[in-house]
């Protein structure tokens, strides 16, 4: 559905986006990750037709966007992170003048818009002005005005920046709902949320793509350690002495107090020693007394911190990849 083949955007000396290339399927939500002045937004604007490149090509749908940008932008829904709102108007009046800019014609006006307001729970408000609105229905309205016309492709840009949780759990499931049966590139600053929606993360540093796959796989790959989660009781510098003089143990740190009397112990060993016998007996033996244990992985905050440092590492796991591409160069 979207094809991303050697794109190059240079501004005068300066290279933003530097030869990458990928391919989105149909139905795939994607989480596009960077930090800022990675080359993520100049990469969606590219996408969206909004910035031409200096080499490479874009395909939506099968039509290139430079070469057939009304037939390539008839197939895109694009939410920025500011929505492009007429706060004086009302939501209907808003989502006519969308329907007349975007120049639709395969569906009636009055069903196709009230099919719209419908998929984004805000047909109560058609008649409101928009500035009226909350945050969160000013999104909801934002996200109808991409969704006009029927677009193959959405491409969202922090959708659920600024809103309060319950607004961003409404938002998240939108969203999941949505990608039934879209595309949807979903660019955000808020990892769990991720975690939460997206099926596949595309990571951008430096103008490159350094992590492509599954979430988890991606996570998984970056294991180097092994890593646990203990609450123990008793007091804390004893315990945190018994836990690092256990042979394999590279590092115990308190994360937070648990009940009264215990605290949560992050404890890490290096992977291939496996410490967790070692330790019951140790902490056994000292009388200190294991409340709950559990294995943890690295989370995506940990893969985006590691990769978007200076090293060239990369994780490159998509189907059109290969795993032979993953580890370092």
């Amino acid at each position: 559905m979207i094809e991303v083949t050697h794109l190059t955007k240079k501004y005068g000396v300066n290279t933003a986006v530097n030869d990458i290339s990928f391919h989105i399927k149909k139905g795939e939500i994607v989480g596009f990750l960077g930090p800022n002045g990675a080359g993520k937004t100049t990469t969606m604007n590219i996408i969206t037709g909004y910035l031409s490149a200096t080499q490479g090509a874009v395909k939506i749908a099968g039509f290139d966007v430079l070469d057939d940008p009304l037939e390539a932008r008839r197939h895109i829904g694009y939410l920025p992170e500011q929505p492009p709102l007429y706060l004086d108007m009302t939501v209907d009046e808003y989502l006519n003048f969308v329907y007349n800019l975007k120049d639709v014609s395969h569906k009636g006006r009055v069903v196709h818009i009230s099919e719209v307001c419908g998929l984004v729970g805000i047909s109560h408000v058609q008649k409101r002005i928009i500035g009226n609105l909350s945050k969160g229905y000013k999104q909801r309205v934002g996200l109808a005005q991409a969704l006009i016309g029927d677009p193959d492709v959405l491409i969202l840009d922090e959708p659920t920046v600024g809103l309060d949780p319950n607004q961003i759990i409404e938002i998240r499931n939108m969203i999941k709902n949505l990608g039934k049966e879209r595309t949807i590139i979903l660019s955000t600053h808020i990892l769990p949320e991720v975690s939460a929606v997206c099926e596949r993360v595309l990571m951008i540093n430096a103008g490159q793509i350094v992590a492509d796959g599954k979430a988890e796989e991606i996570t998984e790959h970056m294991e180097t350690s092994r890593r646990y989660l203990a609450r123990i009781e008793g007091n804390r510098e004893r315990i945190l002495g018994i836990l690092r003089a256990v042979p394999g143990v590279t590092s115990a740190e308190v994360q937070k107090e648990g009940e009264v009397g215990s605290y949560d112990y992050l404890i890490t060993s290096a992977e291939d020693s496996d410490v967790r016998k070692t330790l019951f007996f140790e902490l056994a033996k000292n009388d200190a007394a294991i409340l709950s244990f559990q294995a943890v992985g690295a989370s995506l905050e940990d893969v985006f911190t590691t990769l978007t440092k200076d090293g060239g590492q990369k994780i490159l796991l998509s189907e059109e990849e290969g795993e032979d591409d993953a580890g370092n160069f």
